[in-house]
């Protein structure tokens, strides 16, 4: 198992990660990079810092996904595919297969995504689609960076979803407010861990949703 603890890319070192994994991160850090002079995939001031500000950030998810009941990942709004082409790149061990699934609306984004799948050789579907016109969707993870704040990736996963174990999601310095706020209208569990790229964020990952009757 991947301890996501140890995971420090500004030193390119990752225990636990073969020499081929790493190749891999770095070859698809430098195509988005490369493609990013003609699409916004980041910001252009975090591409010097890109393997800790994008690819470590998404990576630390792994200690929320690397386990038995999880097979099936669904990235909303992905982008670049950050974090589902990191994290299709460091499952690609897993057995059963792991897969993920992109939700991406731009079709020019989507492209990149295919191209990614392609060049890495996942398993995975992109889908050039809005989210928000899905219906019955079945996954294990609902994972969200950067798309949507978490009450509306909740009021998706409960309008869009048919079934879904967890919900993974990146919450920046006023998350506690967040989380307290949400408790409001949402009855769940989660779970919680410092983020190593940011002291002031947190990662949750959230299970048994459900809205409540007020």
């Amino acid at each position: 198992m991947i301890d996501s603890n140890k995971l420090n890319f500004r030193k390119l070192s990752l225990p636990n990660v073969s020499r081929e994994t790493l190749e891999e991160l770095e070859d698809y850090s430098n195509s988005i990079i490369l493609r990013n002079k003609s699409l916004n995939l980041i910001s252009k001031s975090t591409e010097k810092i890109i393997k800790n500000r994008h690819i470590q950030d998404s990576a630390q998810t792994i200690e929320f996904i690397n386990k038995k009941d999880i097979n099936v990942c669904t990235d909303l709004g992905s982008g670049a595919g950050l974090p589902g082409i990191v994290l299709g790149i460091l499952m690609k061990s897993k057995k059963p297969l792991f897969k993920v699934i992109f939700y991406e609306k731009s079709y020019h984004k989507s492209v990149f995504l295919k191209e990614m799948d392609k060049k890495f050789n996942l398993n995975s579907e992109i889908h050039q689609k809005n989210i928000f016109d899905e219906k019955n969707l079945i996954t294990d993870v609902i994972i969200s960076r950067a798309f949507k704040p978490l009450p509306i990736i909740f009021q998706i996963a409960q309008t869009n979803f048919k079934n879904f174990k967890y919900i993974i999601l990146f919450l920046g310095k006023g998350g506690r407010k967040i989380l307290n706020d949400a408790h409001k209208l949402w009855k769940f569990d989660y779970e919680e861990k410092k983020s190593s790229t940011n002291e002031n964020s947190i990662i949750i990952k959230v299970s048994n949703l459900r809205k409540k009757n007020v």
